[in-house]
């Protein structure tokens, strides 16, 4: 394969690359991929919206059909942080609207493609801020297929949308996990707590390979759900990292367990929950949880 940058003056890019990554990877077949480190789009999912989707201006790559707003990555920059910073130069997707749930990634070798999908956490209204867009608009999603669709995008599509009903949760015994590691946690169970917690938050951020979870696609980024009880309870008043949620066990804090993995399977969510108690574990698979122990999940707090 080889790289080719814009043509001079083309309404893309009219002064030049702006970032090395803005060029073509050209095929030794001839194909074009935008994007010298690859692309990355944000599929926002609004729940009483829709999709949002850009109708892409005619002389853009299979201009006049329908996508996703994204773009070429820049040097050094991660998928996510692609897809965020073209959502927001293409779409006007403000910065905090969309809090992503799963990536996906098409891999051709020479040069890859990742779609974000994320759910919108604040809503807000598309602006057009960039040549690319004819027009920008919340589609639902059973209308999706309704559009002349980009031909990459339309393939996606397929696999996309089936999995825009799949919600992973994982529910955590902290007592448990928190009791796994003899660091003296029994002089300050709060404090071993909000040590525990400030680890998911950092998990949650950067997200679970989709096989650890026994879920397709590359990384998903379920919500955590983290059950305190007795004296740990106290950690309830950190400030609470994004995609981390707290559950103060207002009695045994099993049952509160089994409750929040029953609650979420119950609402279609794939339920995990982390403990290494026997008798919890099997209460969990009744509930409709998958089951894992509390060294599954330091293995993932100990991962960089």
């Amino acid at each position: 394969m080889t790289l080719e940058q814009p043509a001079a003056g083309e309404p893309r890019r009219p002064l030049g690359p702006r970032d090395p990554g803005d060029a073509w990877v050209v095929a030794s077949t001839g194909e074009r991929y935008w994007g010298a480190f690859g692309a990355a789009g944000l599929l926002a999912l609004d729940p009483g919206r829709g999709v949002l989707l850009q109708h892409r201006v005619s002389w853009s790559h299979f201009g006049g059909t329908w996508a996703l707003p994204g773009g070429a990555r820049h040097q050094g920059e991660s998928a996510v942080d692609g897809a965020m910073r073209e959502a927001a130069e293409e779409a006007g997707v403000p910065a905090g609207a969309v809090r992503p749930r799963l990536v996906s990634v098409l891999d051709l070798d020479i040069w890859t493609y990742t779609t974000v999908v994320a759910d919108v956490t604040n809503p807000f209204d598309p602006v057009i801020s960039d040549p690319e867009s004819v027009e920008l608009a919340w589609v639902p999603v059973a209308d999706v297929t309704d559009l002349p669709l980009h031909p990459g995008f339309a393939s996606s599509w397929v696999r996309l949308r089936e999995l825009l009903t799949v919600r992973p949760v994982i529910v955590v015994d902290a007592a448990n996990v928190v009791g796994s590691v003899p660091d003296g946690w029994w002089r300050d169970r709060a404090g071993a707590a909000a040590r525990l917690i400030d680890g998911l938050g950092a998990l949650a951020a950067r997200g679970i390979a989709g096989d650890v979870l026994r879920l397709p696609e590359s990384r998903w980024y379920p919500e955590i759900v983290v059950v305190l009880e007795g004296q740990a309870g106290a950690a309830a008043s950190v400030d609470v990292p994004d995609g981390v949620r707290i559950v103060v066990a207002p009695a045994a804090g099993d049952d509160e367990i089994v409750a929040q993995a029953a609650a979420h399977a119950e609402g279609g969510h794939a339920v995990t929950v982390v403990t290494s108690d026997r008798e919890l574990s099997a209460r969990s698979v009744s509930a409709g949880a998958s089951v894992h122990g509390a060294g599954w999940l330091r293995d993932l707090l100990d991962a960089r």
